[in-house]
């Protein structure tokens, strides 16, 4: 009797460990899960159809290599004439529309470090906040791609460029300016980084949203918001465009003008 009863302790006392052993391999997992900079908890990895597109494309008519990439959502995306508005800039766009910024992250191994940017000019979280994601985890996410960024390419300057205070969005701007508060803030003290806001461009003067600029849905725009998009950050990349070619061993920047003198790219 005393066997059984000793038996049953010793069971007793292996599930406690299990169960706990149990425990504490669920919350490691856990906490690694809400550490890993991929893809939220309800959501899904989307775009593999236009990424294999963009691959397609690079194939058939590659892009310049040590240019300036444009990578983002649809507010880049539906940037058409951002190639003349950038001339003679070598400007080329991979942005995919109602990307977030885990497919942003996901996907920069295949469609942004191959092509060694100079300059990287980069909007998304827009859609994160849409979808509910809180800024933190956003902000998390985005760090991870100038992170990764960085590291692979270390002469490249990156510019963050704030998401937009949309109309679509007013319930949920205090998200994006928390978002848009701690990368300015980052970008102060990180030689690499610089951020542009288009935000002042987009608002009249009692602090409304200018709707006129905006399409139906409150969230992109009509082609003039582009022009003024244009006017703010052509200025800054062309100042970075000089001071990447001066600082380079690589090849010789293309001069902005003539035209007929730029190295072809």
């Amino acid at each position: 009797m005393l066997h059984h009863r000793l038996h049953a302790s010793c069971r007793r006392f292996l599930a406690v460990i299990l169960a706990v052993g149990a425990l504490g391999l669920l919350t490691t997992r856990e906490t690694a899960a809400q550490a890993a900079p991929g893809v939220p908890a309800g959501q899904e990895m989307r775009f593999a159809d236009r990424i294999k597109a963009f691959l397609d494309e690079d194939r058939t008519s590659p892009p310049p290599k040590e240019a300036i990439l444009f990578i983002g959502s649809s507010i880049f995306r539906q940037w058409t004439n951002v190639k003349e508005h950038m001339a003679p800039l070598p400007v080329f766009n991979r942005a995919f529309g109602g990307s977030r910024t885990w497919e942003v992250l996901h996907y920069m191994d295949q469609i942004v470090l191959p092509y060694r940017p100079r300059i990287i000019v980069y909007y998304t979280g827009s859609n994160d906040v849409n979808a509910g994601e809180p800024a933190p985890a956003i902000t998390g996410r985005i760090k991870a791609f100038l992170t990764r960024a960085h590291q692979a390419l270390p002469e490249t300057r990156i510019y963050y460029v704030a998401i937009n205070r949309s109309p679509d969005k007013r319930a949920h701007w205090h998200v994006v300016d928390q978002v848009n508060a701690d990368l300015k803030a980052l970008a102060a003290t990180t030689s690499h980084l610089g951020y542009i806001d288009l935000n002042p461009a987009l608002f009249d003067a009692r602090g409304e949203p200018r709707t006129e600029l905006y399409r139906p849905d409150g969230l992109h725009f009509h082609p003039p918001a582009y022009d003024l998009f244009a006017a703010i950050i052509k200025p800054v990349l062309t100042e970075a465009w000089q001071q990447a070619g001066s600082k380079t061993s690589r090849k010789v920047a293309p001069s902005l003008t003539p035209p007929e003198t730029r190295a072809g790219r």
